[in-house]
């Protein structure tokens, strides 16, 4: 078809494409008839709902190359403070309510004493005892592979034999470790402990290792030590020296095995017993202090009274009755220690986050 006749041939057939490009647009809107009335219909349902209507404030997010302009800037809500609340208007109720969450949160916050483990030696060379535990606890070789799972709440008679250890029905290695889990304890004999516990048969005998970390120690030498009710100021003294003595032995073991006892020889440690709120606090505020003689960690003896620390350790020692007398003179803990060990000064283990 040569090019001047198709000019003609769209005069020509002109009548027969706008009525077809008409009927195209037609259906166009009659197809998208539909779907404005399902919308719609969709409205008139929300409307008919006997649910009240809910505003929902939708906060956009903005681009990261627009600022706000100031009138955006002036329609945003202002800040209201919160309400202070007075703790004189508790209730009884309310009071023991936020006493028991305050300490809670005092046993979970985390102190440098928490960082660091020590090894008690809680049984020394007994011929049989009983262990349990408050959880589904977990025996492990000294690999750290799953030998048994011990049922809450149930004891179980625990003995050497040979060169292994009998417990219950099992027959075990000669070095089993028992695992309570986070926040859970164990018994061993009639008293309950955190932390995990090491059991060593040896030579016939039993050995059981508590590992704890210094400030679960701590909680309960301070307790089994001194009367909770001692005021604050001899308490932490206490802390302090106990301390002091519990880190001579961390860096100078008392034995291959563990670094110190449990008993009055070394000092008295006695699992969560005699744990209470006033020497966990003395603990707490005193967190990483120990009694220090230029730069280095003292062996802070003491003893009940001056006279036994005249006895035992030439009068080189803090004599507790001693420092109770100081406290109720108004003297305060640091002063208490540079007075029993004369030439210190209180010293602090820090965290290093390099």
């Amino acid at each position: 078809m040569t090019e001047p006749q198709f000019p003609s041939l769209i005069k020509r057939y002109l009548w027969v494409v706008l009525p077809l490009l008409g009927g195209l647009s037609l259906g166009a809107i009659v197809l998208n008839q539909p779907q404005k009335q399902a919308a719609s219909s969709q409205n008139e349902i929300a409307v008919a709902s006997p649910l009240p209507k809910v505003p929902v404030a939708v906060t956009p997010s903005p681009s990261p190359l627009a600022k706000p302009s100031p009138r955006a800037r002036k329609s945003l809500p202002a800040k209201v403070p919160p309400k202070p609340v007075n703790p004189a208007t508790y209730t009884e109720q309310e009071k023991a309510i936020n006493q028991e969450a305050k300490l809670k949160f005092l046993a979970s916050a985390a102190t440098v004493d928490s960082l660091i483990e020590i090894r008690v030696a809680i049984a020394e060379g007994i011929p049989s005892t009983t262990i349990g535990a408050s959880s589904d606890a977990i025996l492990m070789d000294k690999d750290g592979r799953r030998l048994q799972q011990l049922s809450p709440g149930t004891s179980y008679p625990v003995q050497p034999n040979g060169d292994s250890i009998r417990l219950g029905s099992w027959q075990l290695p000669s070095i089993v470790i028992l695992d309570p889990g986070i926040g859970q304890v164990f018994q061993l004999g009639d008293r309950i402990y955190r932390g995990r516990l090491l059991l060593v048969s040896d030579q016939g005998n039993l050995w059981g290792i508590n590992y704890v970390n210094l400030r679960q120690y701590l909680h309960s030498v301070v307790g089994s030590e001194v009367s909770p009710s001692w005021p604050m100021e001899a308490l932490k003294a206490q802390a302090v020296a106990a301390r002091s003595y519990a880190l001579t032995y961390y860096f100078k073991p008392a034995h291959s095995l563990y670094n110190l006892g449990a008993t009055e020889y070394y000092q008295v440690y006695t699992g969560i017993e005699r744990e209470a709120d006033p020497t966990r606090k003395a603990v707490d505020n005193t967190a990483g202090e120990f009694v220090s003689y230029r730069g280095g960690i003292v062996e802070s003896l003491y003893a009940a009274s001056d006279d036994i620390v005249a006895e035992a350790f030439r009068g080189h020692g803090m004599s507790q009755l001693g420092a109770l007398d100081l406290a109720e003179k108004g003297y305060n803990y640091k002063q208490i220690l540079s007075n029993y060990y004369p030439g210190t000064g209180v010293g602090r283990v820090e965290e290093d986050y390099n």
